[in-house]
């Protein structure tokens, strides 16, 4: 797994980041009975996303060396209040989950945050999502007593970026 590239999309990615952003997208949320946008509509999504990118987004994606996408990570600077930095998405396919990949984009997404002057981040997910143990198991905390929010965050993002260097990381 250390062969992949992790890299900034761009626009040739366009479809295949679409493709699998639904894949992921679906096998995550089908167990909670939900359906996402198809591709077309991601397509759409991503294409404008990429050509007029909003001040401090970005998006990281993991390919093999044949090109093919595996994961991606999107973020950007945040309005919240508290958190200078939103993860707004983070998917890795199912046969590359639990090898350290996830805690690698996380990485690389603190790191560009700090580069930016950014110290702290939060993400809004589904809490039915078994994600959100990753997300605790790396430093989050869970931003509310409402167990029907997914809002998590993290007072500083170095900490990430620890993990992402440890030693056990892909």
């Amino acid at each position: 797994m250390a062969s992949l590239l992790l890299r900034d999309a761009t626009r040739s990615d366009v479809p295949a980041l679409a493709r699998l952003h639904v894949l992921t997208w679906n096998v995550t949320h089908a167990p909670l009975l939900v359906r996402g946008p198809s591709v077309a509509i991601r397509e759409r999504q991503w294409q404008a996303a990429i050509a007029r990118p909003v001040p401090g987004w970005f998006c990281l994606v993991l390919a093999r060396p044949d090109g093919a996408l595996v994961g991606f990570a999107e973020a950007r600077a945040s309005d919240h209040p508290e958190y200078g930095g939103e993860l707004r998405k983070v998917y890795l396919l199912s046969e590359y989950q639990r090898l350290g990949l996830g805690r690698r984009l996380l990485g690389a997404v603190a790191e560009r945050f700090l580069q930016a002057g950014i110290t702290s981040m939060w993400l809004n997910g589904d809490p039915r999502n078994p994600s959100s143990r990753a997300w605790k198991a790396l430093g989050a905390r869970k931003l509310d007593a409402d167990p029907g929010s997914g809002n998590y965050g993290w007072g500083d993002v170095r900490g990430l970026l620890a993990e992402e260097r440890a030693p056990d990381a892909v």
